[in-house]
Protein backbone atom coordinates (compact mmCIF):
# COMPACT_ATOMS: atom_id res chain seq x y z
CA UNK A 1 0.00 0.00 0.00
CA UNK A 2 0.98 3.87 -0.73
CA UNK A 3 2.30 6.18 1.86
CA UNK A 4 -0.08 8.31 2.18
CA UNK A 5 0.88 11.97 1.53
CA UNK A 6 -0.60 15.33 2.19
CA UNK A 7 0.36 18.70 -0.40
CA UNK A 8 0.53 21.58 0.86
CA UNK A 9 -0.09 25.21 -0.59
CA UNK A 10 3.22 25.03 -2.76
CA UNK A 11 2.34 21.38 -3.73
CA UNK A 12 5.05 20.26 -1.17
CA UNK A 13 4.38 16.59 0.10
CA UNK A 14 4.36 15.84 3.95
CA UNK A 15 4.01 12.63 5.70
CA UNK A 16 2.18 11.43 8.69
CA UNK A 17 4.66 12.52 11.58
CA UNK A 18 6.30 9.81 13.41
CA UNK A 19 7.31 10.22 16.80
CA UNK A 20 6.09 13.50 18.90
CA UNK A 21 6.08 16.46 17.05
CA UNK A 22 7.99 19.44 18.21
CA UNK A 23 5.45 22.08 15.88
CA UNK A 24 6.35 26.16 16.06
CA UNK A 25 3.45 28.10 14.19
CA UNK A 26 4.05 31.62 12.71
CA UNK A 27 0.39 31.69 11.71
CA UNK A 28 -2.09 32.95 14.59
CA UNK A 29 -5.27 31.56 13.33
CA UNK A 30 -3.44 27.90 12.98
CA UNK A 31 -2.22 28.19 16.24
CA UNK A 32 -5.39 28.11 17.27
CA UNK A 33 -6.45 25.60 15.03
CA UNK A 34 -3.52 23.70 16.33
CA UNK A 35 -4.67 23.55 20.16
CA UNK A 36 -8.32 22.88 18.88
CA UNK A 37 -7.17 19.94 17.50
CA UNK A 38 -5.56 18.72 20.51
CA UNK A 39 -2.28 19.64 19.62
CA UNK A 40 -1.32 22.39 22.13
CA UNK A 41 1.46 19.99 23.89
CA UNK A 42 3.26 19.86 20.38
CA UNK A 43 2.98 23.67 20.13
CA UNK A 44 6.57 24.68 21.45
CA UNK A 45 6.75 28.22 19.80
CA UNK A 46 4.65 30.51 18.18
CA UNK A 47 4.00 34.56 17.36
CA UNK A 48 3.63 37.19 19.54
CA UNK A 49 0.35 37.39 17.28
CA UNK A 50 -0.61 34.46 18.02
CA UNK A 51 -2.96 34.66 21.26
CA UNK A 52 -5.31 32.16 20.75
CA UNK A 53 -6.44 30.08 23.27
CA UNK A 54 -5.98 31.35 26.50
CA UNK A 55 -3.13 28.22 26.99
CA UNK A 56 -1.29 29.71 24.42
CA UNK A 57 0.34 32.27 26.82
CA UNK A 58 2.66 29.94 28.18
CA UNK A 59 4.28 28.98 24.64
CA UNK A 60 7.69 30.95 23.98
CA UNK A 61 7.33 33.41 21.32
CA UNK A 62 9.72 33.59 18.32
CA UNK A 63 9.00 37.17 18.05
CA UNK A 64 6.33 38.42 14.77
CA UNK A 65 4.84 37.08 11.67
CA UNK A 66 6.88 39.22 9.77
CA UNK A 67 9.81 39.55 11.93
CA UNK A 68 10.52 36.06 12.94
CA UNK A 69 13.32 35.87 15.56
CA UNK A 70 15.21 32.39 13.47
CA UNK A 71 17.79 32.22 16.68
CA UNK A 72 15.10 31.81 18.74
CA UNK A 73 13.45 29.73 16.65
CA UNK A 74 15.87 27.18 15.77
CA UNK A 75 17.11 26.84 19.93
CA UNK A 76 13.30 25.29 19.88
CA UNK A 77 14.53 22.64 17.99
CA UNK A 78 11.11 21.94 16.00
CA UNK A 79 10.32 19.24 13.83
CA UNK A 80 7.81 21.80 12.26
CA UNK A 81 6.91 25.15 11.00
CA UNK A 82 3.40 26.06 10.23
CA UNK A 83 4.06 29.10 7.91
CA UNK A 84 1.61 30.99 5.36
CA UNK A 85 2.24 33.22 1.85
CA UNK A 86 0.61 36.02 2.57
CA UNK A 87 2.16 36.74 6.69
CA UNK A 88 5.28 35.46 6.49
CA UNK A 89 8.26 36.83 5.01
CA UNK A 90 9.81 34.42 1.81
CA UNK A 91 13.76 34.93 2.70
CA UNK A 92 12.63 34.14 6.33
CA UNK A 93 10.76 30.54 5.86
CA UNK A 94 13.51 29.64 2.82
CA UNK A 95 16.04 30.19 5.72
CA UNK A 96 14.36 27.43 8.25
CA UNK A 97 13.54 25.03 5.48
CA UNK A 98 17.03 25.26 4.34
CA UNK A 99 17.77 24.08 8.25
CA UNK A 100 16.48 20.81 7.67
CA UNK A 101 13.63 21.96 9.48
CA UNK A 102 10.13 20.63 7.84
CA UNK A 103 7.97 23.60 6.69
CA UNK A 104 4.42 23.32 6.22
CA UNK A 105 3.25 26.58 3.90
CA UNK A 106 -0.48 27.18 3.49
CA UNK A 107 -2.22 29.68 1.15
CA UNK A 108 -5.69 29.47 1.47
CA UNK A 109 -7.45 32.34 -0.49
CA UNK A 110 -11.03 30.52 -1.06
CA UNK A 111 -13.64 29.39 1.05
CA UNK A 112 -13.24 25.56 -0.46
CA UNK A 113 -9.44 25.31 0.57
CA UNK A 114 -10.21 25.73 4.49
CA UNK A 115 -11.34 21.71 4.01
CA UNK A 116 -7.69 21.04 1.84
CA UNK A 117 -6.14 23.19 5.28
CA UNK A 118 -8.08 20.89 7.88
CA UNK A 119 -6.99 17.51 5.91
CA UNK A 120 -3.46 18.75 5.75
CA UNK A 121 -3.07 19.49 9.56
CA UNK A 122 -5.65 16.06 10.58
CA UNK A 123 -3.47 14.21 8.16
CA UNK A 124 0.55 15.01 8.92
CA UNK A 125 -0.33 15.43 12.44
CA UNK A 126 -2.57 12.43 12.76
CA UNK A 127 -5.68 14.24 13.81
CA UNK A 128 -8.03 13.01 11.25
CA UNK A 129 -11.35 12.99 12.92
CA UNK A 130 -10.66 16.36 14.30
CA UNK A 131 -9.98 17.22 10.78
CA UNK A 132 -13.18 15.46 10.31
CA UNK A 133 -15.31 17.21 12.69
CA UNK A 134 -13.91 20.71 11.55
CA UNK A 135 -14.66 19.51 8.15
CA UNK A 136 -18.09 18.64 9.06
CA UNK A 137 -18.95 22.01 11.05
CA UNK A 138 -17.20 24.58 8.52
CA UNK A 139 -19.49 23.11 4.94
CA UNK A 140 -22.68 23.03 7.73
CA UNK A 141 -21.94 27.22 8.39
CA UNK A 142 -21.14 27.36 5.10
CA UNK A 143 -24.60 26.16 3.72
CA UNK A 144 -26.40 28.36 6.58
CA UNK A 145 -24.15 31.71 5.33
CA UNK A 146 -24.85 30.99 1.46
CA UNK A 147 -28.26 30.65 2.43
CA UNK A 148 -28.65 33.68 4.03
CA UNK A 149 -27.13 35.76 1.38
CA UNK A 150 -29.61 33.88 -0.82
CA UNK A 151 -32.26 35.53 0.75
CA UNK A 152 -30.83 39.09 1.00
CA UNK A 153 -30.14 41.54 -2.08
CA UNK A 154 -26.17 41.75 -2.78
CA UNK A 155 -24.28 44.32 -0.98
CA UNK A 156 -20.92 46.04 -2.36
CA UNK A 157 -18.89 46.55 0.28
CA UNK A 158 -15.25 48.61 0.70
CA UNK A 159 -13.30 46.86 3.46
CA UNK A 160 -10.37 48.93 4.02
CA UNK A 161 -7.12 46.79 5.99
CA UNK A 162 -4.88 50.24 6.49
CA UNK A 163 -5.09 53.88 6.37
CA UNK A 164 -2.04 56.11 5.45
CA UNK A 165 -2.06 54.89 2.87
CA UNK A 166 -5.89 53.29 2.47
CA UNK A 167 -5.43 50.12 1.18
CA UNK A 168 -8.34 47.22 0.90
CA UNK A 169 -8.53 44.07 -0.68
CA UNK A 170 -8.97 41.97 -4.08
CA UNK A 171 -11.44 39.23 -4.22
CA UNK A 172 -8.55 37.18 -4.35
CA UNK A 173 -8.38 37.15 -0.95
CA UNK A 174 -9.69 35.08 1.92
CA UNK A 175 -11.20 38.18 3.49
CA UNK A 176 -13.38 38.79 0.14
CA UNK A 177 -14.14 34.86 -0.20
CA UNK A 178 -15.48 35.25 3.39
CA UNK A 179 -17.59 38.23 3.22
CA UNK A 180 -18.94 36.94 -0.68
CA UNK A 181 -20.24 33.95 1.63
CA UNK A 182 -22.80 35.96 2.75
CA UNK A 183 -23.53 38.24 -0.19
CA UNK A 184 -21.07 41.14 0.73
CA UNK A 185 -18.94 41.72 -2.83
CA UNK A 186 -15.54 43.45 -1.66
CA UNK A 187 -14.63 46.13 -4.26
CA UNK A 188 -12.80 46.98 -6.57
CA UNK A 189 -14.13 44.08 -8.48
CA UNK A 190 -10.25 42.49 -9.38
CA UNK A 191 -8.01 39.24 -8.20
CA UNK A 192 -4.62 41.95 -8.32
CA UNK A 193 -2.90 43.35 -6.42
CA UNK A 194 -4.61 41.37 -3.46
CA UNK A 195 -4.26 44.46 -1.96
CA UNK A 196 -4.41 47.57 -3.41
CA UNK A 197 -4.22 51.22 -2.24
CA UNK A 198 -7.46 52.66 -2.68
CA UNK A 199 -7.72 54.90 -5.68
CA UNK A 200 -10.18 57.84 -3.85
CA UNK A 201 -11.62 58.95 -7.32
CA UNK A 202 -12.32 55.81 -8.24
CA UNK A 203 -14.56 54.40 -4.48
CA UNK A 204 -16.76 58.04 -5.35
CA UNK A 205 -17.69 56.22 -8.45
CA UNK A 206 -18.07 52.66 -7.21
CA UNK A 207 -21.64 52.57 -5.98
CA UNK A 208 -20.74 51.32 -2.00
CA UNK A 209 -23.41 50.36 0.34
CA UNK A 210 -21.66 49.74 3.40
CA UNK A 211 -17.97 50.14 4.80
CA UNK A 212 -16.73 47.77 7.38
CA UNK A 213 -14.09 49.06 9.47
CA UNK A 214 -12.20 45.94 10.58
CA UNK A 215 -10.24 45.63 13.95
CA UNK A 216 -6.99 44.22 12.07
CA UNK A 217 -4.76 44.19 11.01
CA UNK A 218 -5.39 48.24 11.22
CA UNK A 219 -7.51 49.08 14.12
CA UNK A 220 -9.84 51.04 13.12
CA UNK A 221 -12.39 52.56 15.64
CA UNK A 222 -15.08 55.45 16.28
CA UNK A 223 -12.87 57.97 15.32
CA UNK A 224 -12.28 56.60 11.86
CA UNK A 225 -16.36 56.36 10.60
CA UNK A 226 -16.16 59.87 9.73
CA UNK A 227 -12.91 59.95 8.01
CA UNK A 228 -13.96 56.88 5.94
CA UNK A 229 -17.37 58.83 4.74
CA UNK A 230 -15.36 61.51 3.87
CA UNK A 231 -13.23 59.38 1.92
CA UNK A 232 -16.54 58.16 -0.13
CA UNK A 233 -17.90 61.51 -0.43
CA UNK A 234 -21.13 59.92 0.18
CA UNK A 235 -23.42 59.46 3.34
CA UNK A 236 -22.25 55.70 3.17
CA UNK A 237 -23.38 53.35 6.45
CA UNK A 238 -20.02 52.65 8.54
CA UNK A 239 -19.90 49.20 10.68
CA UNK A 240 -17.18 48.66 12.53
CA UNK A 241 -16.21 44.30 12.28
CA UNK A 242 -14.47 42.17 14.40
CA UNK A 243 -11.13 41.64 12.33
CA UNK A 244 -10.70 37.94 13.68
CA UNK A 245 -13.39 36.68 12.52
CA UNK A 246 -13.09 37.80 9.03
CA UNK A 247 -9.77 37.19 8.01
CA UNK A 248 -8.78 34.14 10.45
CA UNK A 249 -8.95 30.75 8.54
CA UNK A 250 -8.61 27.02 10.31
CA UNK A 251 -11.56 26.55 12.73
CA UNK A 252 -11.49 30.07 13.65
CA UNK A 253 -13.93 30.45 10.30
CA UNK A 254 -16.42 28.27 11.57
CA UNK A 255 -17.45 31.36 14.29
CA UNK A 256 -16.94 33.44 11.49
CA UNK A 257 -18.94 32.30 9.08
CA UNK A 258 -21.77 32.51 11.80
CA UNK A 259 -20.75 36.01 12.94
CA UNK A 260 -20.79 37.65 9.80
CA UNK A 261 -24.14 35.98 8.36
CA UNK A 262 -25.63 37.11 11.61
CA UNK A 263 -24.59 40.42 10.89
CA UNK A 264 -25.42 40.37 7.56
CA UNK A 265 -28.77 39.69 8.70
CA UNK A 266 -29.21 42.09 11.73
CA UNK A 267 -28.24 44.75 9.37
CA UNK A 268 -30.37 43.87 6.31
CA UNK A 269 -33.01 43.89 9.67
CA UNK A 270 -32.15 47.02 10.90
CA UNK A 271 -32.24 48.56 7.05
CA UNK A 272 -35.65 47.38 6.19
CA UNK A 273 -37.05 49.16 9.84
Amino acid sequence: MAEALWYDALGVPHRRVTGTPRIVSLVPSLTETLFAFSLGEAVVGRTGFCVHPAEVKGVPKVGGTKDVRLERLFALEPTHVIANVDENRREQVEAIAAAGIEVIVTHPCRLEDNVALFRLLGGVFDREEAADYAVQAFESVLELARTIAASLPPERVLYPIWRGPWMTVARSTWISAMLEAVGWQTWPAIEEPRYPVIDEESVHRAGIARVLLPSEPYRFGEEHAEEARRLLGADVPVTLVDGEMVSWYGTRAISGLCYLAALRRDLAEALSA
